[in-house]
């Protein structure tokens, strides 16, 4: 399982009966206020409003910057993962907003998959993001949200740019902490956390800076320890009792991009989280190479990896990713 903890909306309520974020009236500028449980640091927030849709789907509205210091652009491309960021973000919100969900009840990710449409997102100028949000499978339980399934559809600047699905569940505190038993404390957890292991070279997992790779070495070329840097300012936004989500998400992209040649874009992935990673004991990042069934000859250079995260000996995170090299995406 990967948690995922936002912060609640001050509201500025607007005819359209959506709600915006900040006291500034520009789209462009406003974000999410420090009023709201979200990332630390107000660069990582990059919701702008939301507003109720047709048909029971809700509208929430992003921007994301020209360039971003750890979603880092490579030739001009969005990095993809900002687009699972931002789904994160924007779920959580509904969940608050528009489930009623507490906002000190913890939102646990069972499943998260996306896939990327043939237009690459380019990286000129900062990108106007539009997700379309739908909700199938509510269960409720004491008059509270128990657990949803999410479907996006994503717009780029007008134009497709993903779907994505995400399977979550929420818990009271008092049935989180029953759930997780003496892990259930940050502050516990993180004294417990063992000390950050060496980094692999940051070429191998197309990274410009050591900070930012997750992966560390064991002599084997599939194989690698997980590095939990607690310290990082985005793959840590808060206190956590277990390795977050996006930390997991991270590994199975690097992962991939290290068995696999050359620079890729992941253009779609199908990631499960299937227990806790926790902070006291060493997590194992496997990746292999698989056949893609829907792969042609016109498809040149995909490539679909399965990526396992294991500790103790079993799973906690498996991904499966498709990648294309980077020159085959269409300018």
């Amino acid at each position: 399982m990967a948690s995922a903890t936002l912060v609640p909306p001050w509201r500025d309520q607007r005819k359209d009966g959506g709600v915006r974020f900040g006291e500034r009236q520009s789209v462009a500028t406003a974000t999410v206020p420090r009023a709201y449980p979200r990332p630390a640091a107000t660069p990582e927030a990059f919701l702008t409003n939301w507003r109720r849709g047709t048909a029971g789907s809700w509208v929430v509205s992003a921007r994301w910057p020209r360039a971003h210091h750890f979603y880092a652009p490579v030739r001009r491309l969005h990095d993809p993962l900002l687009l699972i960021e931002t789904i994160r973000q924007a779920g959580i919100l509904l969940s608050h907003v528009a489930h009623r969900v507490p906002l000190d009840h913890p939102v646990i990710w069972r499943r998260v998959r996306y896939d990327l449409a043939p237009r690459a997102p380019r990286t000129d100028e900062p990108a106007e993001v539009e997700l379309r949000v739908t909700d199938h499978d509510l269960i409720h339980r004491g008059g509270q949200l128990a657990s949803a399934r999410q479907e996006f559809q994503v717009r780029c600047d007008g134009a497709d740019l993903a779907s994505a699905v995400v399977d979550y569940s929420c818990h009271s505190p008092a049935v989180y902490r029953r759930l997780r038993g003496r892990y259930s404390d940050p502050t516990r957890a993180d004294a417990r956390r063992l000390p950050l292991p060496e980094a692999v070279s940051p070429r191998l997992v197309a990274r410009n800076r050591e900070r930012d790779v997750v992966l560390s070495p064991t002599g084997r070329p599939d194989r690698w320890r997980l590095r939990v840097d607690a310290s990082h300012p985005v793959l840590f936004g808060h206190p956590v009792d277990h390795a977050p989500g996006m930390l997991m998400i991270e590994a199975a992209r690097q992962a991939a991009q290290a068995v696999t040649p050359g620079v890729t874009v992941p253009t779609a992935m199908d990631c499960a989280f299937e227990g806790y990673a926790e902070l006291d004991a060493p997590c194992w990042v496997r990746a292999r190479t698989t056949a893609d069934p829907a792969a042609g000859p016109a498809d040149g250079g995909r490539q679909q990896v399965a990526v396992g995260v294991e500790q103790h000996g079993k799973p906690v995170t498996t991904a499966r990713i498709t990648s294309v090299p980077l020159a085959q995406q269409p300018s």
